[in-house]
């Protein structure tokens, strides 16, 4: 029942690869990854954290494999798991061999970190041998000393020359199986090497702005690198990095794509009015309410709050479902149509189990289905708070006329 957004470009086309059954680029859904927290040798405990961010929306997610025991985990961890699962690998070209060993669906191998061309060779050869790809996984803070030299540091053309050169390992041994990232923390940094990469490979890229830190501003960096580059048709697969709870970082990700409509939507989109003179309710306690009620329902439907009838309704008419608060009572309204008048204290629970009902029969059954009176009850109290409070709730129309006595009581004393 939601609506596409549009983006911007057209998706860039890439080559195709698959992450287990997750394929990536060449026009494939955008995907969804994050990280693991938990000592990989901690299957159960790694196990439930994967759970929980495949429930959130991860479509893949990487765990680190820093030790051998890391390694042995993952083979108890990869057949149990809901989704495929990359391996993390930074300095140890053996804990790649071994996590290809337990069965892994993907490779991260961070060129800055691991630079023997030998071991490189050694590991891509590999996994082409057992058919799982590899991200090339370039990171301004960790990039090699040489090729930071060459560039006066980490440069979009830095980042983009480190995935080239590992790259070429790769096509000596005819591996292909590849997808790149250029990650940096700085968003301005991030955006520009991904673009120079996006007109230099034709493989898949993921997204991420790395070590984007806590929440909020980690979410707004997230999403001002991320969403920029969807918005030009830029990536084919993202991740947040925060410090947080990696099923943050899901979440991030899945609500990202479902606001620029480049996912089905799988929860609620739930929007609220800022609040002004006119409301009637805390809109604030009740959009947190109705969020939280819906979300553990997964509802997929947008979904308003409104703090009052007088124009509630009429701005969020496109919503799915709403609800605009009147005098000691709430307005649901479905499509703009005001189909029933609750009790304010019931307003959540009439929110919930209306969408509930709509999910299950329809729009068009339940407009049907709408109370006898709820409109003439709803233009009732609408009629009685236009009398009340106006149009003009802010009284910004007094304060204009306060201006003016001000303005010309300086005017005539100068």
């Amino acid at each position: 029942m939601s609506r596409p957004a549009l983006v911007a470009a057209e998706r860039r086309r890439t080559r195709r690869i698959n992450v287990g059954n997750v394929p990536v680029g060449d026009g494939a859904p955008i995907s969804v990854q994050s990280m693991t927290t938990t000592k990989t040798a901690d299957v159960d405990g790694t196990l439930a954290q994967i759970y929980a961010l495949a429930a959130a929306g991860a479509d893949i997610v990487r765990c680190t494999c820093n030790e051998a025991a890391a390694a042995e985990g993952l083979a108890h961890i990869v057949p149990r798991s809901p989704v495929p699962i990359v391996a993390d690998v930074h300095f140890h070209y053996e804990m790649a061999l071994g996590a290809l060993e337990a069965g892994v669906q993907g490779l991260r191998l961070n060129p800055g970190n691991l630079r023997k061309a030998s071991e490189i060779k050694l590991v891509a050869s590999e996994a082409k041998a057992r058919g799982v790809p590899i991200r090339i996984g370039v990171n301004a803070g960790s990039l090699h000393p040489e090729v930071a030299a060459r560039h006066g540091g980490a440069t979009p053309e830095a980042l983009v020359e480190s995935a080239k050169i590992e790259l070429a390992y790769f096509q000596e041994v005819d591996f292909d199986d590849v997808k790149i990232s250029v990650k940096a923390s700085s968003v301005p940094l991030m955006i520009a090497a991904y673009r120079l990469a996006s007109e230099t490979f034709d493989h898949p890229l993921h997204l991420g702005v790395t070590e984007a830190g806590p929440p909020p501003a980690g979410l707004v960096k997230g999403t001002a690198g991320i969403a920029t580059l969807l918005a030009e048709g830029i990536g084919d697969t993202i991740r947040y990095s925060l410090t947080a709870d990696p099923v943050e970082e899901a979440r991030a990700g899945r609500q990202l794509l479902e606001a620029l409509g480049l996912a089905e939507r799988r929860g609620v989109d739930l929007i609220a009015c800022p609040s002004c003179g006119r409301a009637e309710i805390d809109v604030i306690g009740v959009a947190k309410a109705a969020q939280a009620a819906l979300e553990a329902r997964e509802i997929p439907l947008q979904v308003a709050v409104m703090g009052c009838v007088v124009n509630g309704p009429g701005e969020a008419r496109q919503a799915d479902l709403g609800i605009a608060a009147g005098k000691k009572r709430g307005h649901l309204f479905i499509k703009g149509k005001i189909v029933r008048v609750v009790p304010e204290d019931q307003m959540v629970e009439a929110l919930v189990a209306e969408a509930e009902r709509l999910v299950a029969e329809g729009v068009e059954a339940r407009l049907a289905a709408a109370d006898e009176g709820a409109e003439a009850a709803a233009e009732a109290d609408r009629a009685e708070l236009l009398g009340s409070k106006g149009t003009d709730a802010n009284r910004s129309l007094q304060r204009v006329e306060l201006v003016r006595k001000t303005v010309r009581g300086d005017a005539e004393a100068g």
